[in-house]
């Protein structure tokens, strides 16, 4: 009698669990109204535009923190302008935050000499410069020590793009602690001790119809600070 009814428990359990799984499976399989859709190219900015439609908030004028965008020279403005009639999801204020973790990287790997990092950020022809620079270094047997204590800014001031290619300029004004020391490990330039202000003006290129979005370095170029 007992396993009687522990047979008939286990088919109502059977039911009941069946009955679940099927309304679980019709939940899963509809939209609550939350899901985001899947976003276009430049489709974030397009949203931020929208954002506060329909919402009782009256937008003040200036209460939004000016963009890159605002600041750039026409020069460069109309650059950014043909870039985005090819490459819509282009971003300034992206490309400036790409651009100082490349200075970063390139000022470091000159310093030890690291040609790997420097052969995947460089143009062949400023590769070739630095290799060459790294290379009477090493004959020498003199040593570069480099500190980047900081970007204080970095400004697009010009851009151009012909044909396929655009170019952007950026200026970076930092400071550095730099000392170079000969085989004996004595300072014959620089000083260990001295935080200077260095001006780089560095333009970076990039093949728009290329399927590599990468921007390399192809110029740079110093300024009095």
């Amino acid at each position: 009698m007992g396993d009687g009814f522990q047979f008939y428990d286990i088919i109502l359990l059977a039911l009941i669990a069946g009955f679940i799984l099927l309304r679980l499976r019709n939940t899963l399989g509809k939209r609550s109204g939350f899901e985001r859709p899947p976003t276009p190219p430049g489709g974030e900015r397009d949203e931020a535009g929208r954002a506060g439609q329909g919402d009782n908030v009256i937008a003040l004028p200036g209460a939004e923190a000016p963009s890159e965008d605002d600041k750039l020279p026409a020069e460069a403005a109309r650059a950014v302008g043909e870039i985005r009639a090819v490459d819509p999801g282009f971003e300034v204020d992206e490309f400036l935050s790409g651009a100082r973790a490349a200075y970063e990287m390139v000022v470091a790997a000159f310093a030890q000499g690291d040609l790997d990092t420097l052969r995947g950020l460089l143009s062949n022809e400023v590769f070739a410069n630095f290799a060459g620079a790294i290379e009477a270094r090493d004959r020498a047997g003199e040593k570069l020590e480099t500190t980047l204590v900081g970007i204080d800014a970095a400004e697009l001031i010009e851009g151009s793009v012909r044909g396929r290619m655009a170019e952007l300029t950026v200026r970076f004004a930092s400071a550095m602690i730099s000392v170079t020391r000969d085989a004996q490990g004595q300072a014959i330039d620089g000083d260990p001790k001295a935080t200077r202000k260095v001006i780089d003006v560095w333009t970076f290129g990039r093949n728009l119809k290329s399927s590599d979005p990468n921007w390399s370095l192809i110029a740079t170029r110093s300024e009095d600070a």
